[in-house]
């Protein structure tokens, strides 16, 4: 990161100060790398879909998939501590809000599916719901809930910043795998893109 700083600065003049834009874990990353290497570069950190904030301790079932990474980051940098010399700005996707799995539902669509002649409406009916519980689950396992709105991967909550520019995007997938398909527009896609990126002028 800090050899790409160098060469964008080298390309625009060397008084000039970069923004960094990150997607996903690349927005704390960020926060990390001003932390080591200081600010005198860095004029922004813009951040698309970044899970920013370390899951809830002790919640049943959630395991802090950075391994406690992200409890440093927050007591090393919290929230916006580098402005006002550096402007913060994180974009949040709303695409799907999750649910929590509910036992009896699933036993109830288990026995249904064995019964040969329901077994595809009742699999019809089930699918949104099923979706939106595995999304759910990826939810909780960041912010310690499951029934919340988020970008199909990092929940709305998590994605936002204490002191930063906070703006939510409806409709709008975590990642540029689902941007082939007309219904999930990714935070790079077209008419997606020019919601944003003017922040970076």
């Amino acid at each position: 990161m800090k050899q790409a700083i160098a060469e964008a600065k080298l390309s625009a003049g060397d008084d000039t100060k970069v923004s960094l834009l990150a997607h996903s874990a690349g927005g704390w990353i960020a926060r990390v790398y001003m932390l080591e290497y200081g600010i005198d570069d860095i004029s922004m950190l813009l951040s698309l879909g970044t899970p920013h904030l370390p899951p809830p301790k002790g919640v049943p079932g959630v395991v802090d998939q950075t391994g406690g990474l992200l409890d440093y980051v927050n007591r090393a940098c919290p929230g916006d501590c580098f402005a006002p010399d550096v402007k913060y700005i994180c974009v949040a996707g709303r695409f799907l809000k999750g649910e929590r799995i509910i036992l009896s539902e699933v036993q109830a669509i288990a026995r249904a599916a064995s019964k040969k002649s329901s077994h595809h409406s009742r699999r019809k009916q089930w699918a949104p719901t099923l979706k939106a519980c595995l999304v759910g689950q990826s939810y909780k396992q960041v912010c310690g809930q499951a029934d919340v709105w988020g970008d199909g991967i990092v929940p709305e909550v998590s994605a936002h910043l204490h002191g930063a520019r906070n703006i939510t995007l409806d409709g709008v997938y975590h990642s540029m795998l689902g941007a082939r398909y007309p219904d999930k527009p990714w935070y790079g896609s077209p008419g997606v893109l020019e919601q944003w990126v003017h922040y970076l002028e």
